[in-house]
């Protein structure tokens, strides 16, 4: 059920772009304002607005009985690591530059309750932390263009990264990595920060690469 706010075009945009890109709706599923309506309790008129939006973001298209979903494939997965790769690291390296000591702290926390979930086993967790970090880089590189920029590519990649950290070690890999890239904003050092981003991006495209099995 939605809980009904003044965003709720919004949240329901959000919802159905989790489920999609997470594979609750998996490619080939049709999806139309009815069935979404009742299902998640609101009118047609929002579920027409984040459809709307779904299909901008080329996660649906339409057809005569409904919306397909499309979904991220691997190939644009790895397109996106591609782009994440030079963006993602002038993030970091304006992250050094700019962020302040409350927020060096809060990355620090953030840090170590990942470190927490993976000793625990909680994959799911895992997974949100590592999209906070990022997140957080972002947010603290001193504008918001980052963020506009890198928050919507690295969401759309969340199937395959929750795939990754389930495998066996990567999980511990992905962390030691977010470590060396906090050593570097901690220090700030913009050019090693920049250089531990890229190469942390780097290994992230060629964990995907080995997951053939995805789809």
């Amino acid at each position: 059920m939605i809980h009904k706010t003044i965003s709720l075009a919004d949240q329901i945009f959000e919802r159905l772009e989790s489920d999609i890109l997470t594979g609750v709706y998996p490619i080939g599923s049709l999806l139309t304002e009815l069935s979404l309506s009742e299902d998640l309790g609101v009118s047609r008129t929002p579920i027409r607005e984040a459809i709307r939006r779904l299909e901008q973001e080329h996660l649906v298209e339409s057809s005569s009985k409904g919306m397909i979903v499309l979904s991220i494939t691997p190939n644009d997965a790895m397109v996106i690591y591609d782009i994440r790769i030079h963006v993602e690291g002038l993030a970091a390296r304006a992250c050094a530059e700019n962020i302040t000591d409350e927020q060096l702290a809060e990355l620090k926390e953030l840090l170590d309750l990942q470190e927490f979930y993976i000793k625990k086993g909680d994959s799911e967790k895992v997974k949100n932390a590592d999209s906070q970090f990022h997140r957080m880089i972002y947010q603290f590189a001193g504008s918001p263009v980052y963020y506009d920029t890198l928050a919507p590519l690295h969401n759309k990649t969340q199937k395959f990264r929750k795939a990754s950290v389930s495998k066996s070690g990567k999980a511990e890999v992905s962390y030691n990595e977010h470590y060396e890239i906090y050593r570097a904003i901690a220090s700030r050092d913009p050019e090693k920060a920049e250089q531990t981003m890229k190469y942390h991006v780097e290994q992230a495209r060629a964990r995907l690469a080995e997951l053939t099995d995805l789809t």
